[in-house]
């Protein structure tokens, strides 16, 4: 899909730059970028990043120690 956007003069002539370095299209790094920003601030991204990271791992927390986080748990008005 094309889009018009503006960039400040510095970003774009960075993405120019790049692009070059790279050999591939100024659009393919906005893109990429856009991707990468994306993915940093979807918060049910992140959220299922880690869903899979603590369905795989056993926690190794200590148990009083997880004792003290219920106790302080109980005590939050959700």
């Amino acid at each position: 899909m094309k889009v018009a956007i503006s960039v400040p003069d510095p970003v774009f002539d960075a993405a120019e730059r790049l692009a070059k370095e790279r050999r591939v299209p100024r659009s393919q790094v906005f893109s990429e970028a856009l991707v990468e920003y994306v993915a940093k601030y979807d918060s049910s991204a992140v959220t299922a990043k880690l869903n899979v990271i603590y369905d795989e791992a056993a926690s190794k927390v200590a148990p009083a120690f997880l004792s003290a986080q219920y106790a302080l748990l109980s005590h939050e008005a959700w």
